[in-house]
């Protein structure tokens, strides 16, 4: 536990009622939307950047741990404070954003919740492209933290690709900005690129600048039955080998399908889904939806539904928002892996993981960001059965070399944090590894900002 001056100092940076060390407080912030587990000795909520400076400065001169919290809904560990200290929360910096129209940004602060500031500006006429399935619940300064992406990541991208600048607490405890409020900058180091996705182990995210996007004009959704994962993936590549950039293209395997119609108490079927939108000018969707129908009919014998309107449209995507927690109430466990390869390998990546998990006969269903080559085999167990357990992670672990393999990434969307450290250098290499590192050493030369994550030592 902290010391109790250290305590009284906390609570007269950020006022005594901010400062929590009871049990309740201190499990609530113990876990995210993974299995791990750590429990802090005091959350701390500051209200704005000077007093979140104070904090971090405060724990670096006596060496605690801080761990930056959002909403707690990563699916690494990385909000869990693996090594106690301080949680910083951002839940009391959700002030109101500034959108600037004629400029296509907002100033956000780090604790607005993703899916209200998307509704604030699609009500001017503007959109923000970063869709996480958490978003209702999820906040910008968690996404930004770990680079999320979502649904709409095929056309649009990452969070990356919107954030255009950040003001951040160093593990120091200094203020800095990075990047600019033009949509050009090439002024020095892209600092706000490398801060974006870096799980908050090199500094605080106190606010930031978004690129917005114009409303697109309208939209147009159809989804598509096939009889298995494999022949789902192969139309996928199919369509943007076309010319054709959906703005989302995902996919559900029959376990899935099923899975999440007796969750939602709808009759989906039991085929694997592929669901597609395109978004855009009316005459645009309607040509692109049109072409993409004809793909899936002549030439993979789909069952397309072309026609799916607005209500429908929102059921589908509610359904595959749904996904992991319907998943989730089929076994005691539900291990969620998060692996991506180029599309054109998708088909093969997709017969590998029902190669492997035939093999060690283990359980396995599958959703993912199909148009960006991002699966999501999750491995339905029971963690208390030792020999399934490890029947499961050899299965994985095949899994994951093959991904490698075949160029792919063993952590496309969901970060390292504490679930995949031991693989950072299967991704990247050592020597890329060693760069992280020294970067990481020179920000923060005593380890106090989110200890414990990303590196892994053998």
């Amino acid at each position: 536990m902290l010391d109790g001056t250290v305590i009284k100092e906390l609570g007269a940076i950020v006022g005594p009622e901010n400062v929590r060390d009871d049990d309740e407080s201190r499990m609530s912030c113990s876990c995210d939307a993974t299995r791990w587990r750590g429990e802090p000795d005091v959350v701390v909520g500051p209200r704005d950047t000077a007093e979140v400076a104070k904090v971090v400065t405060l724990a670096y001169e006596n060496s605690i741990p801080v761990t930056p919290r959002g909403a707690g809904t990563g699916l690494s560990g990385g909000s869990v404070p693996a090594a106690g200290g301080i949680v910083l929360t951002t839940g009391r910096m959700n002030a109101t954003p500034r959108i600037h129209k004629e400029d296509l940004y907002a100033e956000v602060s780090p604790g607005v919740v993703t899916e209200e500031f998307q509704k604030l500006v699609e009500a001017r006429g503007l959109f923000y492209p970063p869709d996480p399935s958490s978003q209702a619940t999820c906040t910008l300064g968690g996404n930004i933290a770990e680079c999320a992406g979502g649904l709409r990541g095929l056309k649009y991208g990452t969070t990356r690709h919107y954030v255009l600048g950040l003001e951040m607490v160093t593990p120091r405890g200094k203020v800095l900005f990075t990047g600019a409020r033009t949509v050009k900058s090439v002024a020095g180091y892209d600092i706000t690129r490398m801060m974006v996705g870096s799980e908050g182990t090199l500094g605080f995210i106190t606010s930031a600048v978004l690129r917005l996007l114009p409303l697109p004009q309208a939209r147009r959704a159809l989804s598509a039955g096939f009889p298995d994962l494999e022949t789902a993936a192969a139309a996928v590549s199919r369509l943007t080998g076309s010319g054709l950039v959906p703005s989302t293209l995902e996919v559900m395997d029959g376990t899935c399908t099923r899975a999440v119609g007796e969750y939602l108490k709808e009759d989906l079927g039991d085929a694997a889904l592929l669901l597609v939108e395109f978004d855009g000018m009316p005459s645009v969707c309607d040509d692109n939806a049109e072409r993409a129908v004809t793909i899936l009919k002549t030439e993979f014998k789909a069952d397309v539904r072309p026609d799916v309107g607005p209500e429908d449209r929102e059921r589908l995507w509610r359904a595959r928002r749904a996904a992991l927690p319907a998943l989730a109430r089929l076994r005691p466990s539900a291990l969620l892996e998060d692996f991506t390869v180029p599309r054109s390998k998708l088909p093969a990546m997709a017969g590998e993981i029902g190669k492997a998990a035939a093999k060690h006969s283990v359980r396995v269903a599958v959703f993912g960001h199909a148009g960006n080559g991002n699966l999501h085999p999750t491995f339905l167990a029971d963690s208390k059965d030792s020999d399934e357990m490890t029947r499961v992670k050899s299965a994985i672990g095949e899994i994951r070399q093959v991904c490698v393999d075949l160029d792919g990434t063993v952590s496309g969307g969901h970060r390292i944090g504490l679930d995949k450290k031991p693989y950072l250098k299967l991704d990247i290499g050592q020597s890329g590894y060693e760069v992280m590192k020294s970067l990481k050493d020179s920000l923060d030369p005593k380890g106090i900002m989110n200890p414990g994550k990303m590196f892994y030592e053998d």
